[in-house]
C-alpha cells in the first residue's frame, strides 16, 4: 500500500480577518505608494501577516516582465521608473516600526544593464540607515544569473539574502518557462560564496514526487542554503495552472524532519508556507541580528 495514501489531505483553510493592524499597514503602504507582493500575488496569509504588523514590499513596481505558470503578478512591459523608491520604503518601515523586513521585486529584464539591482542596493542601504535595528531579507529575483548584477546587491550585505527555485527541476520549464533552474541554483551558490544567510524555497502540489523533493533540498544543503521553505501550491485564478495535488500535513512534517538532517538551520514546511511566512521568526532561530553581515 502506498504509505500516502492513508495521511490526511487537506485543502488548506485562509481566515479573512482585516483587524486594526490590518487596517494600519494598509494605510502606510499606501500612503507611501508601495507595492507590496502580499496583494499582488494574492498571498494567502495576508490577513494573518498584516495583522502581525509584517508585510513584503514588492519594489521596482507591480509589472513583470516573465510570465511564471503558478503567479497572479501582472505581466507585462514595465513602465516603473522611481529612483525615490528606496527613501518611500525605508520610510515606511520606520512607520511600521519593523524589527525584520522582507523585500523582493517583480523580474525587470528590461532595466539593463544591471535589471534593477543598483535600486536593490540603495533600498537595503537605506533601510539600514533609517532603521538600524531591523533586520534585512530580500527575495530577489535571478538578474538573468549576472555576476556583476549579484554582486552589487551581495556588497549591501543583506541580512538574509533569498531566491526561489520554486519548483523542482524537472517541471521548471513547465512553471516557469523564461527562467532556468540550474541558473537559480547558481544565484544560491554565489550567495554563500559571499558569505551571506541563504535561504530559499519550492512549491508542492505541481506534479512532483516526494523523492524529487528531497533531492531538491539535499542540492540545496549541500550548497550551503541554511534557511529552507516549502508550501503547498495554490492556483490564484484560472489562468495559471493548476493544481496536481494537495499534501498532506504529515508529508509536510517529512520535510521539514529529513531537512533539518540535512544541515539546514531552518526549515519552514507547511499548507500555507511561502518565501515570507513567519520570516520574522525564522531570522531568529537562525541566529540573524541587525547589520551581522553589514561587514
Amino acid at each position: 500500500m502506498n504509505p500516502l495514501a492513508t495521511r490526511t489531505i487537506d485543502k488548506p483553510k485562509i481566515r479573512f480577518e482585516r483587524g486594526d493592524q490590518y487596517r494600519e499597514v494598509n494605510r502606510i503602504v499606501q500612503s507611501q505608494r508601495l507595492h507590496t507582493v502580499c496583494e499582488e500575488a494574492r498571498c494567502p496569509n495576508i490577513y494573518e501577516c498584516w495583522n502581525r504588523r509584517t508585510a513584503t514590499i514588492m519594489i521596482l513596481g507591480d509589472t513583470c516582465t516573465r510570465s511564471c505558470g503558478f503567479c497572479s503578478v501582472k505581466t507585462g512591459r514595465p513602465t516603473w521608473q522611481d529612483p525615490l523608491e528606496p527613501e518611500r520604503t525605508a520610510r515606511a518601515v520606520r512607520q511600521l516600526d519593523l524589527r525584520h523586513v522582507v523585500i523582493t521585486s517583480v523580474d525587470r529584464d528590461d532595466l539593463k544593464p544591471d535589471f534593477g539591482a543598483t535600486i536593490w542596493a540603495e533600498t537595503i542601504r537605506r533601510i539600514r540607515q533609517d532603521v538600524p535595528n531591523c533586520t534585512v531579507e530580500v527575495l530577489t529575483p535571478d538578474f538573468q544569473g549576472n555576476s556583476d548584477a549579484l554582486n552589487t546587491v551581495f556588497a549591501a550585505r543583506p541580512d538574509i539574502f533569498s531566491h526561489n527555485i520554486e519548483c523542482v527541476e524537472r517541471i521548471s520549464r513547465q512553471v516557469r518557462p523564461q527562467a532556468d533552474w540550474r541558473r537559480s541554483l547558481n544565484v544560491l551558490q554565489a550567495s554563500v560564496k559571499a558569505g551571506l544567510r541563504t535561504k530559499t524555497g519550492l512549491m508542492v502540489g505541481l506534479g512532483e514526487t516526494v523523492a524529487e523533493v528531497f533531492e531538491t533540498m539535499q542540492q540545496a544543503a549541500e550548497l550551503g542554503v541554511e534557511i529552507f521553505t516549502i508550501g503547498q501550491y495554490l492556483q490564484p485564478s484560472k489562468k495559471q495552472v493548476p493544481v496536481a495535488r494537495y499534501v498532506s500535513r504529515e508529508e509536510f512534517q517529512d520535510y521539514q524532519y529529513r531537512g533539518l538532517e540535512m544541515g539546514f538551520r531552518v526549515v519552514e514546511s507547511g499548507p500555507l508556507v511561502r518565501s515570507s511566512y513567519h520570516a520574522d521568526e525564522q531570522a531568529q532561530l537562525s541566529g540573524v541580528t541587525a547589520g551581522t553581515n553589514n561587514e
